[in-house]
């Protein structure tokens, strides 16, 4: 590799050597180099960690020892097929892998090879980004999906029964009709909640994915080119794109959960404080540079109510509150007396128009004015009905281009 490095313009060899090492050792993604035998050269920390060997254990291995079956027996004709051939299979092409863990786990991940002439040999470098976490997100949306067919089936199930009570008896005959209603009406409410659920998450999930596909695809271009400031870029959008999909498919969970009604209410004592630093913390890296947050308290430190729910619901103003405005102070009020707890979000952002106000929270409802800010639609319509679960009321003030305030009071199960 000294060779490709000492070609870089202006830059000291040895310099050059120290930068990449450095860029290789605190990389993120996995990065292995191979000979064209397929024994392995080098392995860089984060490579280690992933397939959980440690970098002494696998030099000079062949990369085999790295992958299941069947890949593991048709690697070296792999590689020996290329270098008769030249036809390219996976060389500058990223795709989807499994590897193979030490203790003999297989997991899936993207992997971007790419081929480095040297002047006496070639070497091929490869870039290894751990998509487990996606996966099971994956796997855990095909699960809601499937839930969603079953209720579907369930409702028309009822649907027959009650057709069939209508047949039998004609002194159950009105009954009958209403149930039939119901049941038809139960149905097509699951039909349209399952088509804007399939549409609405094919949407959201396909445009992070090819964000952190294409990312992963530039990152190993830039860090051959020690570009670190671009691989940086590229890392935060990956970032930012996994947190997206964090979200949607929680606000997916909680609507499955309140829809099927196993959200309980568990009240227990709790530090009022407490939870909002925690909050605050939790969300402080989502700020944008000319945000901040802040939080205010009178009354009683310590409240009774499901502490859980509590957070839910201000983990989802306040994060809607830093999505949809771009400056200014972000303020988390909470006031807890002998019988209620009072809590306010207020925020400098972009307002909501008022024709929008009846509909806010309505499920799947966007504002007119939220632009490409990503978002389901679902958020404030899962507060309201975590709000009513306690047997509290929100209520909400804006204005358009000034900002909005969220208020919401809650009665407690017993004095704090």
């Amino acid at each position: 590799m000294s060779e490709l490095k000492n070609n870089i313009p202006g830059h000291n060899p040895l310099e050059n050597e120290s930068r990449l090492r450095a860029i290789i050792d605190t990389a993120i993604d996995g990065i292995i180099t191979i000979d064209q035998r397929g024994i392995i050269e080098t392995v860089n920390p984060a490579a280690a960690r992933i397939f959980e060997y440690s970098p002494a254990e696998i030099i000079g291995k062949n990369i085999k020892v790295l992958m299941p079956e069947p890949d593991k027996s048709r690697h070296d004709d792999y590689i020996q097929n290329y270098q008769r051939s030249g036809v390219r299979r996976i060389i500058g092409i990223g795709r989807e892998v499994l590897g193979q863990k030490k203790s003999g786990i297989i997991f899936p991940f993207l992997l971007s090879v790419s081929e480095v002439i040297l002047h006496d040999r070639v070497i091929y470098t490869g870039i290894i980004h751990d998509i487990s976490q996606l996966k099971e997100a994956e796997n855990a949306f095909r699960q809601l999906n499937a839930e969603l067919e079953e209720r579907v089936q369930q409702r028309t199930a009822e649907l027959f029964d009650a057709i069939k009570k209508l047949r039998e008896t004609n002194a159950r005959q009105k009954q009958a009709e209403v149930e039939v209603r119901k049941a038809l009406e139960k149905e097509k409410e699951l039909n349209e909640l399952k088509s804007r659920f399939v549409t609405l998450a094919s949407h959201e999930f396909r445009t992070p994915l090819s964000t952190i596909l294409s990312s992963v695809s530039l990152i190993s271009k830039y860090n051959q080119l020690g570009d670190t400031e671009k691989s940086d870029k590229h890392i935060q959008r990956i970032k930012s794109a996994v947190t997206n999909l964090t979200g949607i498919l929680n606000d997916f969970l909680s609507l499955s959960k309140l829809e099927e009604g196993i959200v309980g209410n568990n009240p227990a004592e709790f530090s009022v404080p407490d939870l909002a630093n925690e909050i605050i913390e939790e969300l402080h890296p989502m700020l944008k540079p000319s945000q901040q947050m802040s939080f205010r308290h009178t009354g009683h430190q310590v409240a009774m109510l499901d502490r859980n729910i509590i957070k839910n619901i201000l983990l989802n103003l306040l994060s809607n509150s830093i999505k949809y405005s771009e400056k200014g102070m972000i303020e988390l009020y909470a006031e807890v007396n002998r019988t209620n707890v009072i809590l306010s979000v207020s925020d400098q952002g972009i307002g909501i128009p008022d024709e929008d106000k009846a509909f806010l929270f309505t499920r799947f409802f966007r504002a007119h004015n939220a632009g490409n800010v990503q978002g389901t639609g679902l958020g404030l319509n899962i507060v309201k009905r975590y709000v009513e679960l306690l047997n509290g009321y929100i209520s909400m003030e804006s204005r358009q281009g000034v900002g909005t305030t969220f208020s919401i009071e809650l009665p407690q199960t017993t004095r704090p």
